[in-house]
């Protein structure tokens, strides 16, 4: 029994690909500040939406008055597309950014 010799491909150039690894970046959901909601319900929002405790979800409602915004979540893009638009249903000014 014969075993014909198998023909590699290569890309043009002769060289064979290198695989590109880049850190896997989370996605932050970023709350903003505005002039329109109450703070205390900024942070009920926090308490039922992501069950933050009630101290953990106040600071975050004080960064998002003091600082003019918060980072509240963090994950995949999917997930923070999800808790962006769920603020957005809240009324609450969100964004969605890769975590550098």
């Amino acid at each position: 029994m014969s075993v014909a010799p198998t023909e590699v491909t290569r890309p043009a150039g002769g060289e064979a690909p290198e695989a590109v690894s880049e850190p896997d970046v989370p996605w932050v959901t970023v709350v903003h500040n505005d002039p329109v909601n109450l703070m205390s319900y900024v942070t009920y929002v926090f308490q039922s939406y992501f069950g933050y405790p009630k101290e953990k979800a106040r600071k975050l409602m004080m960064d998002v008055h003091h600082k003019g915004r918060a980072v509240v979540s963090s994950g995949n893009r999917e997930e923070m597309e999800r808790d962006v638009q769920a603020m957005h249903g809240y009324g609450l000014w969100a964004t969605l950014q890769q975590d550098r």
